[in-house]
């Protein structure tokens, strides 16, 4: 069992979270759940509707797709954020690679800690807002190199189509072929998905 500062570090070290005045915070970190994981268990698979973020707090994790390891995440990381948002499907798999402690928040703990303290909300959406600019920006930044770097070798620049992973899954592996969509190679348009 965590106490009751250890899970306010915790929830303070999540990207979505750290910006949240304590007070808000402390009522998060108080109705989170804490759960156990054996060594190699899935705690969710893509496709699968997620309604729960997870915060790390001791062992590691791998996040992939299908066979593809796409990042090792360890104490203090955070996955499934985005689930807590939206109903869509999880982008990518979560396996425990170590016997793993997390702390959970569903959707609906985070609804009603809304409707207690409405203020929550308001910081989550600036916070969000200001990630999704700042993932704008980056992306557009890219595109301009490699426009330069097409000028530069004289090879021609041809954007491919932006799809999300859900929206990649929709077509079939030879159409993704076709179009040159992978989201397991950088397809998304952030710089990690949200699990």
């Amino acid at each position: 069992m965590l106490t009751s500062v250890d899970r306010l570090l915790f929830v303070r070290g999540v990207p979505i979270f750290k910006e949240l005045r304590d007070d808000f915070l402390v009522r998060l970190a108080s109705i989170m759940d804490e759960l156990s994981f054996p060594n190699n268990h899935t705690i969710f698979t893509e496709g699968q509707e997620g309604r729960a973020l997870y915060i790390v707090v001791s062992g590691r994790v791998s996040v992939h797709l299908r066979d593809q390891e796409l990042a090792q995440l360890e104490k203090g990381a955070c996955f499934g954020e985005m689930s807590l948002f939206d109903a869509e499907p999880r982008s990518a798999s979560v396996t425990t690679l170590d016997p793993c402690d997390c702390l959970m928040l569903t959707q609906q703990q985070l609804y009603e800690a809304i409707d207690e303290t409405p203020g929550i909300a308001i910081n989550i959406i600036r916070l969000l807002s200001r990630r999704i600019r700042e993932l704008n920006n980056d992306l557009n930044k890219r595109q301009q190199e490699v426009r330069e770097l097409s000028q530069r070798t004289g090879l021609i620049y041809t954007p491919v189509p932006m799809r999300s992973p859900v929206e990649a899954r929709q077509h079939s592996e030879p159409e993704e072929a076709a179009y040159g969509v992978n989201d397991a190679t950088g397809s998304f348009p952030y710089g990690s998905l949200p699990y």
